[in-house]
């Protein structure tokens, strides 16, 4: 299933309800547990990268966290020349929607930020979709680009498979970092410029809800845009 078609014409954002959505359950807002294995990457500002369903909502989410200094939406994996929206949410290629984040480990540790995805962005418990949306590019899967924080996320994954905070296995996977390509402008900022889309409103917008919630002293008020 995909989600709403866009189309960029005229300089303008234009959306068509080419496939209408069933309404279905919000994701399970569960709060996962500080991470018992801290990273540690020393100074200066660092990246990762998260697939977490539709990029419109890891985007928003840690564009509204504190110590994160951009969060770029895009494609992870499969070639250049297929990196478009139009294809990877068709389904066709072997990109992963993504999001990178760029980010001060003396403010926000990526073990933090670890602990964010998993308690509000994601149900780990879900294999090649997220939300409303289907298809194995809406996967949900850590991606580090360091051994440190493949070191931290391999810990903090078997620490939540403990846990049983969950009543369906977590099969969120850890895969190699390949090649990340930025998504069209018009996707990037998504949730800022377009707060009253449907889809915000309905799946993106209680994310962030709940990470104010849940992270106060990590919650930014203000939307970073890149």
């Amino acid at each position: 299933m995909k989600r709403l078609a866009l189309l960029l014409a005229a300089g303008a954002l234009a959306t068509t309800t080419a496939c209408q959505q069933p309404a279905f359950a919000a994701e399970k807002v569960v709060e996962a547990p500080v991470a018992a294995r801290k990273a540690n990457e020393g100074t200066g500002l660092k990246t990762a990268i998260f697939a977490g369903g539709c990029f419109w909502g890891v985007e928003a989410v840690f564009s509204h966290t504190k110590g994160v200094t951009s969060a770029v939406s895009g494609y992870h994996g499969g070639t250049k020349r297929q990196a478009d929206y139009k294809l990877v949410s068709s389904g066709v290629t072997d990109h992963v929607e993504t999001v990178k984040v760029t980010y001060d480990p003396k403010v926000v540790r990526y073990d933090q930020l670890l602990q964010i995805f998993f308690s509000v962005v994601i149900d780990p418990t879900l294999k090649n979709r997220q939300g409303p949306d289907r298809g194995a590019h809406y996967n949900a899967e850590l991606i580090p680009v360091s051994a440190e924080q493949r070191r931290v996320a391999a810990s903090y994954l078997a620490q939540l498979k403990k846990s049983g905070l969950w009543d369906k296995p977590i099969v969120t996977s850890i895969e190699p970092a390949r090649t990340f390509y930025a998504a069209e402008t018009y996707h990037q900022d998504f949730a800022d410029k377009n707060p009253r889309h449907g889809y915000i409103v309905r799946w993106d917008a209680p994310k962030v809800a709940a990470l104010k919630r849940l992270y106060p002293s990590l919650y930014r008020a203000e939307f970073r845009r890149n």
